[in-house]
């Protein structure tokens, strides 16, 4: 894998050809929240390098609170932009909501996505795990590890699919701070391969929300958005509690709930 660092130049021409996109009015606007992304894992790079040292247990407690508090706000947030009407309406959406998870769940199951995720959460543990002061393949083995750390995960597909749709990027404003610590520890033990990372984020991620973006100019029923809103908003409250380390939740199987959260609300009129 140490050769993986050549496939750089690939994520830039990714980039090259979603760029074209932005011509489109307001594709700039969608991206703001992978442009965060994208320069705090720059800047947190950046500082692990220049001044590495550990966060102290107390100020690591405080900001995963902090996270914790956002993210449970963000995905509320979500929930109520996408709920709307009588009572029975809303009751009717979140009905909606329940139903797609527990299929999405079971069809995620069956993928075995969270599987999937974990057996790549392991493979980032070995390598950083094998990194070593003297290890001259540090800079690739770091440019592959914090690109499976940042690309690999429920918040970048929600988070993306959140700003192309409506411009909310507090999604993504978490998963940047989140990124921004990683990096800095990282760049501690890979060194400078942690800064290339921020090429495969801004690929994919921009790529995903201009590709959202262009989905919600095409869905002119607010309530198939909608209803990705909820359904997405209710799998991000979930994330506080892997923050906070209450309790493990597959997020990953989860993920097929936001195809059929708008397929149950175009059938269920």
């Amino acid at each position: 894998m140490g050769g993986s660092v050549q496939d750089a130049p690939f994520s830039s021409l990714a980039v090259a050809f979603a760029f074209p996109a932005l011509r489109r009015r307001g594709s700039v606007r969608a991206l703001t929240g992978t442009f965060i992304n994208t320069a705090a894992i720059l800047v947190g790079g950046f500082v692990g390098l220049t001044a590495a040292r550990q966060l102290s247990a107390q100020t690591q407690t405080r900001i995963k609170l902090a996270l914790a508090a956002f993210t449970l706000y963000a995905g509320a947030s979500m929930v109520w932009q996408g709920t709307g009407g009588s009572l029975g309406t809303v009751l009717k959406q979140l009905g909606i909501a329940m139903l797609a998870l527990v299929l999405g769940n079971a069809l995620g199951m069956a993928l075995r996505l969270q599987a999937g995720l974990n057996k790549l959460g392991r493979f980032v543990k070995e390598r950083i795990a094998k990194a070593s002061p003297a290890d001259d393949n540090r800079f690739s083995e770091g440019f592959v590890t914090c690109t499976l750390l940042f690309c690999v995960g429920p918040m970048a597909i929600l988070g993306a699919l959140e700003d192309g749709t409506s411009g909310d990027f507090k999604i993504l404003a978490i998963k940047s701070a989140l990124d921004g610590l990683a990096a800095m520890g990282f760049a501690a033990t890979f060194g400078p391969g942690v800064l290339l990372a921020a090429l495969p984020v801004l690929a994919y991620q921009g790529t995903l929300t201009l590709l959202a973006h262009a989905l919600a100019d095409q869905l002119h029923d607010p309530l198939l958005l909608g209803s990705i809103r909820v359904t997405g908003g209710l799998v991000v409250m979930c994330i506080t509690v892997v923050i906070l380390d209450v309790r493990k939740v597959p997020l990953a199987n989860y993920l097929p709930s936001l195809a059929v959260a708008p397929l149950l609300t175009h059938w269920w009129r």
